[in-house]
């Protein structure tokens, strides 16, 4: 007899994944946020938000037997909830750590801890076989842009990622910070200061515009702009703290860091000819 949640409502994409990763999205009675990790079977079902007056109604009409939460955002829903009888979980994973616990916990509540665990060590070999293969010496400054009007750097997950895949956060002090508004680089002359070699944007689905980067005033003094190394990331691969952000997401800052190395290897590993040898030992 099945006696685990069989109508559990996810009100962030990372658990909804996470469960039909793990075979058991027949138990989503509907979820929040973008269908963009999600196999097709599940686009139909309720999409619910924790906006508006009604929306605790609008859920509980759902008949959840359990409602999964993220973050402080998630937190007065789930409190309201509960007081209606519904039973809620509210994680709260800001790190790689945290998200590998989060996908054990999720399958713990639906019967499939061996599964879970099973997926999320595999996850923990594939991250550490990258941190591996991405060691070396040299590793570019990168600025991530999580949002740009305020300019939001990057989380502590993200953050740990750019260092997995082998970069360092340019902002890595203000990752540690839980609250978007705290991460927040008020004034863009930092960002020249710090001089990234790599500048990726994850505008949480805004549309990305390079010119717009490109444009800052004294942007143009950046290695990252000065060299064209402006990158994109889709915000459903790395900013929401799940599977995503530890495959699709880690794969992408892997890759840019990579392209950057080779680039820059082309760069100082490319024979002179004679005439800039000569010109080169006249100067001297």
């Amino acid at each position: 007899m099945d006696t685990y949640p069989s109508r559990i409502v996810c009100l962030s994409t990372e658990t909804a994944e996470t469960l039909c990763l793990l075979g058991e999205d027949r138990r989503i009675a509907g979820f929040a946020g973008t269908v963009d990790r999600l196999p097709e079977s599940q686009h139909k079902k309720p999409r619910v938000s924790i906006h508006g007056v009604s929306h605790i109604d609008r859920i509980g009409a759902l008949q959840p037997d359990l409602v999964l939460g993220c973050g402080e955002t998630h937190g007065a829903t789930l409190a309201a909830l509960s007081q209606h009888g519904v039973a809620v979980h509210l994680f709260n994973q800001q790190s790689v750590r945290g998200i590998l616990d989060m996908i054990r916990i999720v399958g713990a509540m639906v019967g499939r801890e061996a599964a879970a665990a099973h997926y999320a060590s595999t996850l923990e070999w594939r991250v550490e076989s990258i941190r591996s293969r991405a060691a070396q010496d040299s590793r570019p400054g990168i600025y991530f842009e999580e949002w740009d009007e305020p300019a939001i750097s990057a989380s502590q997950w993200v953050s740990e990622l750019i260092s997995i895949a082998g970069g360092t956060n340019c902002f890595a002090e203000l990752a540690r910070h839980r609250r978007t508004e705290e991460r927040v680089v008020a004034d863009h002359d930092d960002v020249v200061s710090r001089a990234p070699d790599i500048i990726i944007a994850s505008w949480n689905g805004k549309p990305f515009r390079r010119d717009a980067i490109e444009r800052r005033n004294g942007w143009q003094a950046i290695p990252a702009v000065r060299d064209g190394e402006i990158h994109e990331i889709r915000s459903s691969s790395i900013l929401q703290p799940g599977p995503a952000a530890l495959t699709d997401g880690l794969d992408a800052l892997h890759g840019i860091v990579e392209l950057w190395r080779e680039r820059r290897g082309r760069m100082f590993h490319t024979p002179m000819s004679v005439e800039r040898v000569e010109a080169a030992e006249r100067v001297a």
